[in-house]
């Protein structure tokens, strides 16, 4: 909606979409991020205080989350959970690099593993931490 070139590399707004059945697993950066919700629900999980909990978001319900807290998505409802997402300038290009094309009703093909290792490298890149399968599997979000 507003890439980072767009907004003078100051900031990136997103509309971010969960398919029933999808999630986002267990992950944290040095950037901040603000979820607003628009229409569906889904699951948001935040670290506060060291503490990770699950809370359901639905629409007209705002989410901050600060930079370096692990956080986390999950829909397991029937709508898709659709939000209006702002962040960082350095988070926006993260997803500009990592993004790939979707065409509305064709599915999406599972990443090559060549894709995978551009993912682990432009993670690295931005200082994104990613939970491992065990530490998903302890909040409820199966990787594999």
């Amino acid at each position: 909606m507003a890439t980072p070139s767009e907004a003078g590399e100051s900031l990136c707004v997103m509309e971010g979409v969960i398919p029933p059945g999808r999630f986002v697993p267990l992950h944290a950066h040095p950037d901040v991020e603000c979820f607003h919700m628009l229409s569906g629900q889904m699951e948001v999980l935040v670290e506060k205080d060291g503490d990770l909990n699950w809370a359901v978001c639905k629409p007209g319900d705002f989410v901050f989350v600060p930079g370096g807290a692990k956080h986390g998505f999950r829909n397991n409802f029937s709508e898709p959970a659709v939000s209006l997402v702002t962040t960082t300038a350095n988070l926006g290009h993260f997803f500009e690099e990592i993004g790939r094309p979707v065409t509305l009703g064709v599915a999406l093909t599972p990443p090559t593993p060549e894709d995978l290792q551009r993912f682990i490298g432009l993670a690295i890149q931005h200082h994104y931490w990613m939970g491992s399968p065990e530490e998903n599997a302890a909040i409820g979000i199966k990787l594999f």
